[in-house]
């Protein structure tokens, strides 16, 4: 394979919704440039880029596939990318190590949910933009009104450079306003006929193109002077107005596709050659520490690792992006984060699942090699003496999540090293073991996210497993004072046990005055694990209880806050008072006054107006401005209490207090009425109390559910 100069590299991340037909575009590409001698179909599940069986099962992208293709002395990688927001974190990364985003738009549907979603990455990036309109031959193709549409979800960036004739069934030409000829395309699609432009069309060709021309020359000085001269710009000065206008995120080029028919590929090739930016061009990468990292052949060897895939019979995949100097077969690179040192012994450019083995890559390219064993998505490797972090990729927090629990209880053990490794690929799939609830949880981005980890675990590792509701995390604590008592009494022969324990508890708020009811000899405060505080008095006079005991009560009673008396909880923010008590000079032991300030803090709990604490989030969910009253009306179905409201661009945005147990009928309550427009995000904001019927059947339950167990 013919190794390409820095500058003759280019990296193009395809992008858009579900079936706009970023994968049929990929096949056409590689068709087109001679890497494949036939065309798949998604329909017949054989392209190159949607390869895995999952994507096979579900008729759509799953994962992020990075391919190649090479067109006229230049190299252009290709990372064909899911539509749909479960899998957002394959787009996410993909954005990242690409220097021109192309997003395909379907001509019927236009500026659809997927493609909102991506585009905020994109210009969160700032990553230079090609539009491409798709299925033009589609009967309900409107090229006018997807335009429309993207210049108003887009803004003016957005610049007409081709525009159809013919758009809907028998599509096959195009005006090229840069060249300003027509491409008639045959039956078969491939190489287009040059024509002159037809007479009907000369006047919006010509209209059109001195937009253009305004739109490549005011992004640069030297050009806008020119253009003034002239009164117009030559092919290449729109070519350089057009590439910086570009990088500015100022010039948005709109192209005309039939990929399905091979119509437009090649000219779209023809632009991402000579215009696209390479990664050279870009502004570099910079270091965890803000230290730019210029992409030159001469530099240090540094790599930035994106994803990480693990494929049956071959192992661990490791793709990287060389964002400096050249790295080679056989080469040993420092990991930082890792602190291991890492050999390279097999460099691959990768077609889907067919990988070509290369002897070097260069700054700038893009690859991937095998069985590295602590190099991890986001990691850096680089020379050992230029030894540095590349700022991480940031992915979105999760919105849904399931217990998880295998049907075969012989595959726990198993099920965690498989969940790990699902983790490794997909960083934006949360795995938690809560020793408090007692559950396995799962956080994924969407109900379809979790439903492909499923599909995935009992087809690809034959594990048999289940979701059930994931619990929520209450708390109890106490609305007022009280006192109680316990013995605990035991006689069975020998040496007995016997404690007795008078206490008396009493809500905590920071700030509080010291007790007055007690003489305090002895206070503890304690900061809980899992949030608030106990503070522990030792009241006792006239040695009614010996000192060594009290640590056994307040061990006792600290079992008990572990799991609280009404719901089995952890209990927060109480005082605790012991004041009196009886010991036995044989009988008394630690177990005996733990068990007794155990019970005694239990009875003491059930008298003092106990109060379930709830976790509340804080949600923010962004929608266009039409379906605010649907968005209202389920946040207020949904225990939700309104906070604020507010604007983000051409978005409504509803601030509001939710319930952690509402939270996933409220996503995808919300995702359902906005048809999935609604962009939300929540993060824990306090505990607060549940309403009372909801406390009672809880507490019901969790009665029930002790009594079964005796």
């Amino acid at each position: 394979m013919k190794l390409y100069d820095e500058k003759h590299i280019k990296n193009i991340v395809l992008i858009g919704a579900s079936k706009s037909g970023k994968t049929t575009l990929a096949e056409t590409m590689l068709f087109e440039a001679g890497i494949i001698d036939r065309r798949g179909r998604v329909e017949d599940r054989d392209t190159v880029s949607d390869y895995h069986e999952v994507e096979h099962e579900r008729g759509n992208s799953v994962y992020a596939t990075t391919l190649h293709t090479e067109w006229r002395d230049y190299k252009i990688n290709v990372i064909d990318t899911p539509g749909l927001e479960d899998f957002i974190g394959e787009v996410i990364s993909s954005i990242r190590v690409s220097d021109t985003a192309v997003m395909v738009l379907h001509a019927q549907y236009g500026v659809e949910v997927g493609t909102e979603l991506v585009w905020d990455y994109v210009d969160q990036y700032q990553k230079p933009t090609i539009i491409a309109v798709n299925h033009l031959d589609n009967e309900q193709a409107n090229f006018q009104a997807v335009v429309e549409q993207a210049k108003a979800y887009f803004g003016a960036a957005v610049t007409v450079m081709q525009y159809p004739v013919n758009a809907g069934p028998g599509f096959n030409a195009v005006i090229d306003l840069l060249k300003m000829v027509m491409y008639k395309f045959p039956a078969d699609g491939g190489k287009p006929e040059k024509l002159d432009i037809p007479e009907s069309e000369q006047e919006q060709a010509n209209a059109l193109h001195n937009e253009l021309v305004e739109k490549a020359a005011e992004n640069d000085d030297a050009l806008m002077e020119m253009y003034f001269e002239k009164g117009s710009l030559d092919e290449d000065e729109l070519r350089e107005g057009l590439k910086i206008g570009m990088m500015k995120h100022q010039v948005f080029p709109v192209f005309c596709l039939d990929a399905r028919h091979n119509m437009g590929s090649g000219r779209l090739m023809g632009f991402i050659d000579n215009v696209a930016p390479s990664a050279v061009d870009m502004p570099p990468e910079t270091s965890e520490d803000g230290q730019p990292i210029p992409c030159a052949l001469n530099g240090p060897t540094v790599l930035f690792v994106f994803k990480t895939l693990l494929e049956p019979h071959i192992g661990k995949l490791t793709f990287f992006k060389v964002l400096s100097g050249e790295v080679r077969t056989g080469m040993e690179l420092f990991n930082e984060k890792g602190n291991v040192t890492e050999r390279l012994n097999q460099l691959m450019i990768a077609d889907g699942k067919n990988r070509n083995t290369v002897e070097r890559l260069k700054a700038g390219d893009i690859g991937c090699t095998l069985k590295l064993k602590n190099t991890f998505t986001n990691h850096t490797l680089c020379d050992k003496n230029f030894s540095l972090q590349v700022d991480p990729i940031h992915f979105p927090s999760p919105k849904v999540r399931a217990a998880i629990v295998a049907k075969n209880k012989g595959d726990d053990e198993k099920l965690s090293t498989v969940l790990a490794e699902i983790h490794m690929e997909d960083p934006t799939l949360e795995i938690e073991y809560n020793r408090e609830l007692r559950q396995v949880i799962l956080h994924g981005q969407g109900e379809l996210h979790l439903a492909v980890t499923k599909w995935r675990l009992e087809h690809i590792y034959g594990m048999q497993i289940e979701y059930l509701p994931a619990k929520i995390p209450y708390r109890e604590t106490i609305q007022r004072n009280a006192i109680a008592s316990y013995r605990h009494k035991k006689q069975s022969g020998g040496a007995g046990q016997f404690g007795e324990v008078f206490l008396r508890i009493e809500p905590y708020v920071d700030g509080m005055p010291p007790l007055a009811d007690y003489p305090v000899r002895e206070t503890e405060e304690i900061a809980l694990n899992w949030g608030g505080k106990l503070v522990f008095n030792n009241c006792i006079v006239g040695g009614a209880i010996d000192n060594r005991f009290l640590p056994s009560i307040l061990k006792g009673v600290m079992e008990k806050m572990q799991e609280g008396p009404l719901t089995g909880s952890y209990v927060r923010d109480i005082r605790v008072s012991v004041y009196d008590g009886k010991m036995h000079p044989v009988d008394s032991n630690d177990v005996s006054f733990k068990i007794a300030g155990k019970m005694a803090f239990r009875e003491a709990f059930h008298q003092a107006a106990p109060q379930l604490l709830e976790p509340v989030f804080d949600v923010e969910a962004a929608a266009p401005g039409g379906m605010m009253g649907d968005v209202m009306s389920e946040f207020q179905g949904h225990r939700s209490i309104i906070t604020g409201m507010d604007t983000d661009n051409h978005q409504q945005v509803i601030k509001a207090r939710t319930p952690q147990a509402e939270l996933d009928r409220l996503y995808a309550a919300l995702r359902n009425v906005t048809q999935g427009k609604a962009k939300v995000k929540a993060a824990f904001a306090e505990y607060a109390p549940v309403p009372a019927d909801m406390q009672k059947k809880l507490s019901e339950e969790y009665s029930k559910k002790e009594e079964k167990e005796v």
